[in-house]
């Protein structure tokens, strides 16, 4: 008769299990379906929650946040790579106006046009500001899923590791501005604030990078162990959270930093690329048993308007952020449709405007988690279509 510690134990490792193998499940139907394994995912996670089958126990719930913040440090260090000084002399100028072009408009469009509407000026600032915000965990995956390569795939990327900058900054300005009309504080205190999340982020990242630049391929001769990679990757996401700066644009700096000079700096990519689809799989999975019918249907005319404006304003202002900067017309075309999953970073966004505003919470949360529902679950299969069109997925 085992006792009741060792019960617990028993069901956390059956937990897992049992989690690891959905997770070869989605993999192999992600391989011969149309679906990206992160949608098979989000939607199994669905399945067994709370809101369906209800078999995951109640200990999970307390996993969310961690590894929400272990696979966002992951994904942000990752898409440092991407940001050489060879591959940004080649791209940079189109990812950076791409990039610029996709947050302004968005944030324009829905502020305009809601505030036609008769929206309330405060509530029209906050979800304008939380509109740009990506989902950069769900664009790498199926990235990753494809083995897409090619200037597109480049750009994509590109966009993607900048976007929340942009939209940290976007946020950050708008929330001072919609305190400051309802003499919440001062503007000059959250714009404040809004700089050392993304200042102080970027410093640390830099900070971290130099020393594991040096430290790579030299504990063991010529090859990092998986323990420094995950160990400073790790360290620099928690030291953002410690100090609070955004740990994703603190680990997309550091991998930056690496990227750009260390000599064998493709080795600690290539050990973090090694462990995180584990660490996904928890994450998208837990996610989706986060996800709950009723903020389907409590969205309402104003979250529909909502998902209608930000996929235009995403539409429109690549292209013309492409257009402006000379980029290929199939690119500017095109990649927006990619760009259209939302998670973890506008959630975040929502309920710190929740908490300074709380008298809106019961609208600007079932708009942005509603909403959010509805992207993470139609914006990969887009961004995998989009991939498989521009010829860059290397399928079987």
């Amino acid at each position: 008769m085992i006792d009741s510690a060792e019960a617990e134990v028993a069901l956390i490792l059956i937990t897992f299990g049992g989690l690891f193998l959905i997770g070869l499940v989605a993999d192999l139907i992600g391989r011969h379906t149309p679906f990206p394994r992160v949608t098979l995912l989000l939607l199994a996670g669905f399945l067994i929650g709370p809101a369906a089958l209800n078999w995951l126990p109640q200990f999970t719930q307390n996993w969310f946040s961690v590894l929400t913040e272990i696979a966002l440090a992951m994904i942000g260090f990752l898409l440092g790579q991407k940001l050489t000084r060879t591959k940004l002399r080649t791209m940079g100028y189109p990812v950076l106006a791409m990039s610029l072009g996709v947050a302004c408009i968005t944030t324009l469009l829905v502020f305009t046009v809601l505030s036609l509407f008769g929206v309330p000026i405060v509530v029209a600032l906050l979800l304008a500001g939380i509109a740009p915000a990506t989902a950069p965990a769900a664009t790498v995956d199926v990235v990753n899923e494809l083995q897409a390569e090619g200037p597109f795939t480049d750009s994509l990327l590109g966009i993607v590791a900048i976007d929340d900058a942009w939209g940290l900054l976007v946020f950050s300005l708008l929330l001072a501005v919609a305190q400051s009309i309802n003499g919440i504080g001062s503007v000059a205190d959250v714009l404040a604030s809004g700089i050392w999340e993304i200042g102080g982020a970027l410093v640390l990242g830099v900070a971290l990078g130099i020393p594991m630049s040096f430290v790579t391929g030299r504990i063991r001769p010529g090859e990092p162990t998986q323990a420094e990679a995950l160990g400073l990757v790790l360290l620099c996401a928690g030291i953002s959270l410690k100090l609070d700066v955004s740990y994703l644009l603190a680990t997309m700096a550091m991998g930056v930093t690496v990227a750009n000079f260390s000599k064998h700096h493709e080795r600690p990519f290539d050990e973090i690329k090694g462990i995180e689809w584990p660490f996904l799989i928890l994450f998208f999975l837990i996610a989706g048993a986060s996800l709950h019918t009723e903020e389907l249907l409590q969205i309402g005319l104003l979250g529909i308007g909502y998902i209608l404006l930000r996929v235009a304003g995403r539409l429109i202002g690549v292209r013309i952020g492409g257009w402006l900067s000379g980029a290929d017309k199939r690119t500017r075309n095109w990649i927006g449709f990619a760009l259209l999953p939302q998670a973890g970073v506008a959630i975040g966004m929502a309920l710190l405007a929740s908490q300074r505003f709380p008298e809106l919470s019961n609208i600007i949360l079932p708009v942005v988690l509603g909403s959010t529902v509805i992207f993470e679950l139609a914006g990969p299969p887009l961004t995998r279509y989009v991939l498989i069109r521009m010829k860059e997925a290397q399928l079987d």
